[in-house]
């Protein structure tokens, strides 16, 4: 959520802000409910100084003061009417950009920032990690879907030991810069999943359960970030970073017909999420650390990619800035091979904080300030394994396992003669 002070006091930013979002919001309209609010407001304090001076002399309740009384609870009535409908509007404007974020109104506008590695030569047709996967005995689609329905997927043997793997990699690389490893919840509840601002725009991607009133995260943070919800951090505590391992769960709304076979693009997948909190000075560089993090883990397991600085229509209503990496696989395209996204990492400054009202003190004993807040991928795990499976493919149908991950699994190779039995 924005600081509705500064919506009035910049308000051609804002405007400028929220078209460079590519969002549709009235930014006028807000600023007019605003100044009636303020209004209905000031009469309010007015009638309720009104009241307190004429109780202090009256003797009982007069019926001066049972008029007066009356409209009060009017004046309230009104008022928070005013209140929840400018909430309600204020919800609705997304995260303003930082200035250098590029201009674009969808992905297309995203920049490419670097490219990172060799794409690998084959001396055969590179085949999609799917066919070989299934053929390994290591990703079972058909069986999910009798027992889930379409897009789910079993991991099974190698596949398995490789997600087990990648978490244990991903951890251990975070935790040398000081993040705190987490196995968070999976099931929020509703003020939560709504102060991260993913409820108002792209909710229907969000699976709610009416009956217990909880919704499942589609991402780690989700749930990290309301961690601190109503806190307030020491000068000397932050930056606080948390790498986190979930399940998420997303119902892919606006992806029919997209990606539909295999585990590309399914509705329950797990994930590796760095989360931190910071001062607002530091929020850049903090960003950067995420972005290098990212890098480092694809650099260890040796796969190609490319970053992506994401252009202002494509980033979401939390993220003021926003990096992709999208890795190499080589399978992919009828074996022509592209770039598909496996990692990103924001920057959500402090418009998640101002909702989960999460702010930090200096230690001079200064009137608290909110924080930033970020996240990052440290790895989607089936969107990995697919680059991993389609880069390190062998001709006989197999894939070797990158030097990286050799210390955490039993095997070297994955050989279609270790295929598991049916």
């Amino acid at each position: 959520m924005l600081d509705l002070k500064f919506i009035r006091e910049n308000p051609q930013k804002v405007k400028e802000g929220v078209q460079k979002k590519n969002a549709k919001v009235d930014i006028d309209a807000l600023l007019h409910l605003d100044g009636a609010h303020r209004t209905v407001l000031r009469e309010l304090e007015a009638l309720r100084a009104e009241q307190k001076q004429k109780s202090k002399t009256a003797r009982g309740e007069t019926e001066e003061l049972r008029a007066l009384k009356e409209r009060v609870q009017k004046a309230e009535k009104s008022e928070a009417e005013k209140r929840g409908e400018l909430d309600k509007l204020l919800r609705f404007i997304p995260n303003l950009p930082l200035d250098e974020v590029p201009i674009g109104a969808d992905e297309s506008g995203n920049v490419a920032v670097r490219y990172v590695g060799d794409k690998r030569a084959f001396d055969f047709e590179p085949k999609d990690y799917l066919t070989l996967a299934e053929r390994l005995g290591i990703i079972d689609m058909e069986r999910a879907g009798k027992v889930s329905g379409s897009r789910f997927g079993y991991l099974k043997g190698a596949a398995a030991w490789l997600e087990m793997a990648l978490v244990r990699l991903a951890f251990e690389t975070a935790e040398t810069h000081g993040f705190i490893p987490v196995v968070p919840p999976t099931l929020v509840r509703p003020e939560a999943m709504e102060a991260m601002g993913y409820v108002e725009r792209g909710g229907e991607e969000i699976y709610h359960l009416s009956n217990d009133g909880l919704y499942l995260v589609g991402t780690s943070e989700q749930s990290v970030g309301p961690m601190h919800m109503e806190e307030i951090f020491k000068d000397s505590e932050l930056p606080v970073r948390y790498i986190a391992f979930s399940s998420c769960f997303r119902k892919e709304a606006g992806s029919y017909g997209k990606d539909t076979k295999g585990i590309l693009r399914v509705h329950q997948f797990d994930k590796v999420e760095m989360f931190a909190f910071c001062k607002p000075e530091t929020s850049r560089d903090e960003h950067r650390l995420l972005l290098s993090i990212e890098e480092s883990l694809m650099q260890k397991l040796a796969i190609p990619y490319r970053v992506l600085d994401i252009c202002g229509g494509d980033l979401g209503d939390p993220a003021a800035a926003k990096f992709d990496i999208e890795a190499w696989m080589p399978g992919q395209n009828g074996g022509k091979g592209e770039y598909r996204e496996t990692h990103s990492t924001s920057n959500t400054t402090d418009f998640q904080a101002r909702r989960l009202n999460i702010r930090w003190r200096a230690d001079d004993g200064a009137k608290p300030e909110y924080v930033h807040m970020l996240n990052g991928t440290a790895f989607a795990i089936g969107r990995t394994l697919i680059a991993l499976i389609e880069n390190y493919q062998t001709k006989e149908g197999g894939f070797m396992i990158p030097e990286a991950l050799k210390p955490y699994v039993p095997f070297k190779e994955v050989k279609t003669s270790d295929k598991m039995t049916k």
